[in-house]
């Protein structure tokens, strides 16, 4: 971990946790297609990044953010049609993709019927055919956003599956999760080659699994190994979700031994 490319901001409120979440959404698309024409972003699902998402769909962030430029797609999802509340497209559909002029064709929902496997597989290919990849070859992502659970997951990566071994498929079908059911889910060969990846979370019941991931005591926990190639890592935390937490320069000292490990 190279703790020149680690930031953790902390806000006291989830509504300000979630307002530095849209800004440096904000932020990064606009430097991205500044530089290079267009904007790739992954989303995850759950209950915390919906109000980012919500104010991403008003102003200034309707007006500040290139939507025209900007595609879509998801870390994971769950095995269910849109209009299921588990839907994570479903979510973001509602809160943010209905109010927004993203053209359809930039939008990358994941589930579109199928077996399982076949499923991750389609979905491998609609990133493969964006990204023009070779065998062998990886995505890069200008942005992730990822949640943690209690238990450590981030994704729909488990502690103790076979997944979290998985060094060179980009998509791969997995169980798990409450509810546990069938999803699908980016690996870790994606999620840290990302150009930029975000932990957003929020609330006091993140706020054991947020200490022990970033003062290094539970490096075994599938969030732990998200530690980007060349990239960037941040956490934007609540208060609460950081209430565990040392003071910054004691959090920066077990962060170092960490990176030394």
């Amino acid at each position: 971990m190279n703790l020149n490319q680690v930031e953790i901001i902390i806000r006291d409120t989830p509504s300000q946790a979630a307002a530095a979440a849209a800004d440096l959404f904000a932020k990064t698309a606009r430097e991205c297609v500044s530089d290079k024409g267009f904007f790739t972003v992954a989303v995850s699902g759950g209950s915390t990044p919906r109000p980012m998402h919500r104010m991403l769909a008003k102003e200034p962030y309707r007006r500040e953010v290139p939507w025209n430029k900007t595609h879509i797609f998801w870390v994971d999802e769950r095995r269910v049609p849109e209009n299921d509340p588990q839907s994570n497209y479903g979510a973001a559909k509602k809160d943010i993709l209905d109010r927004l002029d993203v053209p359809r064709e930039q939008i990358y929902p994941v589930f579109d019927g199928g077996f399982h496997g076949e499923w991750a597989l389609k979905y491998q290919k609609k990133i493969i055919d964006f990204f023009q990849l070779k065998e062998g070859q990886y995505p890069i992502f200008d942005l992730i956003f990822l949640g943690i659970g209690t238990d450590g997951h981030t994704a729909s990566l488990f502690p103790g599956q076979e997944a979290l071994s998985e060094n060179d498929r980009i998509i791969i079908a997995v169980k798990g999760g409450n509810p546990c059911v069938d999803r699908i889910t980016m690996t870790f060969s994606v999620l840290n080659r990302a150009a930029h990846v975000v932990f957003f979370v929020s609330g006091n019941g993140k706020a054991v699994v947020v200490n022990s991931i970033l003062r290094g005591r539970k490096v075994d926990l599938p969030a732990s190994k998200i530690q980007p190639k060349n990239g960037i890592l941040t956490w934007i935390l609540d208060k609460e979700a950081a209430s565990l937490l040392p003071a910054r320069a004691a959090l920066k000292t077990c962060m170092r031994q960490i990176s030394t490990k």
